[in-house]
């Protein structure tokens, strides 16, 4: 679904990705892991078409998106990629239901049926209590629901994390990690993961380990 091609990126003088290439199959979940400073962001940043490379491609579905121009490369990013970061980023002064509304507001959806659908994916994921709940009355864990619930509104093509769990506590890791997986079986969702936890790591489709800017290993589970 998603190959990537002999990316190269600096910042200044420094090489931060030497070359990658690298593959995402349809309705799997690839982990990324390594040390700090491996090159593992900035590598999910481009797939996610938040950054540029200065050479390669990244194709979808056999496109390379790197040559769009800016407006239509925004289009292509609110279709079809979703996002999940360490810090939720939701909006403090809207509610769980609105939150996850905004991507596909911007789509140009209509209000009713990006309501309808948000509040359908808020109750799949047990937030149906939780709707008219702004973030700071949620738990750490239920913002994260709520931001994964916001990746899915716009049925996105491929969903990409950046250590999701790291900032919760073990049990609510442990959930939104076996979140992910029900989504991959239930809907197909693909999943894309920058992950330290071990135990997500290892447990994906595949692990990609990455160190000083190469992928250095690859492992099926």
């Amino acid at each position: 679904m998603i190959e990537v091609r002999n990316i190269h990126r600096k910042f200044g003088e420094l090489e931060v990705l030497k070359g990658i290439d690298m593959r995402v199959e349809r309705s799997e979940i690839l982990s990324i892991s390594g040390a700090s400073g491996a090159g593992k962001t900035t590598l999910l940043q481009i797939i996610g078409t938040l950054d540029s490379a200065d050479t390669g491609e990244v194709l979808y579905d056999g496109e390379n998106v790197l040559k769009y121009k800016p407006r239509k490369l925004a289009r292509f990013r609110n279709s079809n990629i979703g996002f999940v970061f360490q810090f939720h980023h939701l909006l403090p002064e809207f509610t769980a239901l609105e939150n996850v509304c905004i991507p596909g507001y911007i789509g140009g959806k209509s209000k009713k049926e990006v309501e309808v659908k948000a509040a359908e994916l808020l109750d799949r994921l047990g937030l149906r209590h939780r709707l008219q709940h702004k973030p700071g009355e949620l738990s750490g864990g239920e913002q994260q629901r709520v931001a994964v619930v916001r990746s899915l509104i716009n049925d996105p093509m491929l969903v990409l994390a950046d250590e999701p769990s790291g900032n919760l506590d073990s049990e609510n890791a442990k959930e939104l990690h076996d979140l992910f997986f029900t989504l991959r079986d239930e809907i197909g969702q693909t999943f894309v993961i920058v992950t330290h936890n071990r135990e997500l790591a290892s447990s994906a489709d595949r692990e990609l380990v990455m160190r000083d800017g190469n992928i250095v290993s690859e492992t099926s589970s």
